[in-house]
C-alpha cells in the first residue's frame, strides 16, 4: 500500500481544492487500508494529517472537532442541490445590492462580489467548478469559492442572511422557472392534439362509458377533451405560481434581523410579488412545493389516461391507431411486434410523479416550526417530479405527431353496439313520450335488433311501429351514427357545429396557423 502514494503526497493532494471528489474518496480508502496494516502509533499520526486536511466549516467557530466522514457523506446535499446554483447566484447579487443600498457593505465590496460570482457561474456552466462535499451544499460551495477568489469582501455577503432563508429563496426561484417550463410543454402538447384533430375532420369513433360502447362521438371532440384537461393543469400551475411568488430572503434563520435591511428591495429585484410577512413561516413553509407537486401529479394522471387510451387503440383488438416506427419499439424475441412503448412509459412514470408528492407530504407531516434539517429532503423529489413530468409531456406531444388513425378500421367498428340508441330515445321525447317510457321502448327495439342480428336503422317502419305507434318515417333521420352525431346540438356536445366552435376557440387561443398547417 505504501507504494500507492506517500503519506505527505496524500496530505498535499487532499489539501488541494482542485482534486475531484472521486479521487479524494480513493485516496481516503487507500490511507485507511495503510493504517490497518501499520499498527496503532502510525495510524494516529496519519489520521492527524487526514483531519488537518479538512477545510474548516464556515459555521465551525464553536466546534473543536471535524464531523466524521460518515456524517459528512450522509448530510451533504451539494450532490443534488447544485441544481440551484444559478438561482443562488441571482439571489446573492440581489442581496448584495440591498446591503450596499442600506449602507451595510461598500460599493467596492459589491463590485468584487459580482465579479467573483460571475466567474464562479462561468466555471460552473463550463463544467470546471469543483463541487466539494466537505462544503456541504450549493450555498457553502459558492460562498467558500467566492472567499477563495476575492477574500474578505466575500465574507460580508452573508450579512443579514441565513442558509434557511437563502435556500428557500433559491428554491422558490427554481420552482417558478420550472413552472414556466412545464407550462410551455403543456402548450406544445395541446397544439399537437389540436393539430391532430384538424387532420381528422369529421371522423366518427365509438364513445365509451365503462369501456362499453355508448354513443358515437367525433374524434376531434375526444381529442379536445384532453386539451381541456391540460388547460386546467396549466391553470393549477399558474395559480401555484402566484402563491409561491413571495420572497423569504431577509427572514434569516427564523426571527429576522436587527440590521437595517430592506426586504422589499430584494423582493422587487428578484421579481417576487412581495416579501413574506412572517419570518417563521418564511423559512418553514413548503406549501408551495406540495401544491406544485400536487399539480404535477394531476397532470401525470391525465397523461396516464391518454397513454392508456392510445395503448388500447394501438392493439390488434382495437386497431384504431398505428404509431409510426419512429415512436415504437420491437420485441427481442417476437419479430412481428410493434409496441407503443413511449405511451406505456408515460402511463408508468405517472407513478413516480405521484410518489414524489407522497414523499413530500410524508416529509412535512408533523414537523415543528421553524426550519428542520428534514426539509433538505424536499429537493430531490421536486427535481424528479419536474424532470419526469416534462419528459411525459414532451414524449406525448411527439407521439401525437407520429400516429395515424385507421379510418377504415374505425368505420367498420361503428355498427357494433347500437350507438344511436340514445338518439332514438331523444326522438321519442320530441314526440312527447316521457323519457323513462322512451328508454323502455328503445330497449325493446334493441332487443329486437339482437334477435334479428341487425342495426336499429335496418328495422322496418312496421317493426318500429309495432313497438311504439308514435314512430313515423322521420325516425330514420335519427338513426345511424352519422345522423346521431348531427342531432347533437347542446353547448359543448359532440355535434359538428359545436365541435367546430371548440376547434376555432383552441386554434385562436393556442395561436395555431390553421391555413399553414393544412398546407
Amino acid at each position: 500500500m505504501e507504494s500507492l502514494v506517500s503519506a505527505s503526497s496524500r496530505t498535499q493532494l487532499l489539501l488541494s481544492p482542485s482534486v475531484n471528489l472521486f479521487n479524494q474518496t480513493k485516496l481516503k480508502v487507500g490511507v485507511s487500508l495503510a493504517f490497518t496494516n501499520r499498527g496503532k502509533p502510525k495510524q494516529k499520526l496519519l489520521l492527524c494529517k487526514m483531519s488537518a486536511s479538512k477545510e474548516a466549516k464556515l459555521w465551525g467557530g464553536r466546534f473543536e472537532e471535524s464531523v466524521t466522514d460518515a456524517v459528512e457523506k450522509f448530510t451533504e446535499s451539494v450532490s443534488f442541490d447544485k441544481e440551484l446554483y444559478e438561482h443562488d447566484i441571482r439571489g446573492s447579487k440581489a442581496h448584495a445590492s440591498m446591503l450596499v443600498h442600506q449602507g451595510l457593505i461598500g460599493e467596492d465590496d459589491r463590485e468584487l462580489i459580482f465579479r467573483g460570482l460571475d466567474k464562479i457561474e462561468k466555471l460552473i456552466e463550463a463544467g470546471q467548478f469543483v463541487w466539494r462535499t466537505d462544503r456541504e451544499d450549493v450555498h457553502m460551495n459558492i460562498e467558500a469559492a467566492l472567499i477563495d477568489l476575492i477574500g474578505e469582501p466575500a465574507k460580508k455577503l452573508h450579512t443579514a442572511r441565513s442558509r434557511n432563508d437563502q435556500v428557500l429563496t433559491d428554491f422558490r426561484l427554481w420552482c417558478r422557472d420550472a413552472i414556466d417550463m412545464i407550462l410551455e410543454s403543456i402548450k406544445r402538447l395541446q397544439i399537437a392534439l389540436v393539430k391532430l384533430a384538424l387532420n381528422n375532420k369529421g371522423l366518427i369513433i365509438p364513445g365509451y362509458t365503462h369501456l362499453q360502447r355508448a354513443q358515437p362521438v367525433l374524434l376531434q371532440h375526444l381529442l379536445l377533451a384532453y386539451v381541456e384537461q391540460l388547460e386546467r393543469d396549466a391553470g393549477r400551475l399558474l395559480n401555484c405560481r402566484v402563491r409561491l411568488n413571495f420572497c423569504p430572503l431577509g427572514a434569516c434563520a427564523l426571527a429576522g434581523t436587527g440590521l437595517p435591511i430592506n426586504r422589499f428591495m430584494t423582493s422587487k429585484e428578484l421579481k417576487f410579488t412581495a416579501p413574506m410577512r412572517n419570518s417563521i413561516d418564511a423559512v418553514s413553509d413548503r406549501d408551495f412545493v406540495l401544491e406544485f407537486l400536487s399539480a404535477n401529479s394531476i397532470t401525470a394522471i391525465h397523461l396516464s389516461r391518454l397513454g392508456e387510451e392510445w395503448v388500447l387503440w394501438a392493439s390488434e383488438e382495437f386497431g384504431f391507431i398505428t404509431p409510426s416506427d419512429s415512436v415504437s419499439t420491437g420485441s427481442s424475441i417476437m419479430p412481428q411486434k410493434k409496441n407503443p412503448d413511449p405511451m406505456e412509459l408515460v402511463r408508468g412514470k405517472s407513478a413516480r410523479v405521484i410518489g414524489d408528492l407522497v414523499t413530500l407530504l410524508t416529509l412535512c407531516k408533523g414537523l415543528p416550526l421553524a426550519y428542520n434539517r428534514d426539509l433538505q429532503e424536499d429537493k430531490e423529489p421536486t427535481f424528479d417530479s419536474v424532470k419526469t413530468i416534462v419528459g411525459m409531456l414532451e414524449v406525448s406531444a411527439e407521439f401525437a405527431q407520429n400516429i395515424t388513425f385507421n379510418q377504415g378500421r374505425i368505420q367498420k367498428s361503428l355498427p357494433a353496439g347500437h350507438l344511436d340508441a340514445t338518439t332514438l330515445a331523444d326522438y321519442l321525447v320530441k314526440k312527447q313520450i316521457p323519457f323513462r317510457t322512451s328508454h323502455d321502448i328503445v330497449g325493446k327495439a334493441v332487443a329486437l335488433c339482437v334477435s334479428k342480428n341487425c342495426q336499429l336503422q335496418e328495422l322496418s317502419l312496421d317493426d318500429l311501429r309495432g313497438i311504439s305507434p308514435v314512430i313515423d318515417r322521420d325516425v330514420y333521420e335519427y338513426l345511424g351514427v352519422e345522423n346521431a352525431v348531427k342531432k347533437f346540438s347542446s353547448y359543448g356536445s359532440t355535434g359538428y357545429l359545436c365541435v367546430a366552435e371548440q376547434l376555432d376557440y383552441w386554434v385562436s387561443k393556442l395561436e395555431i396557423n390553421e391555413v399553414a398547417h393544412c398546407c
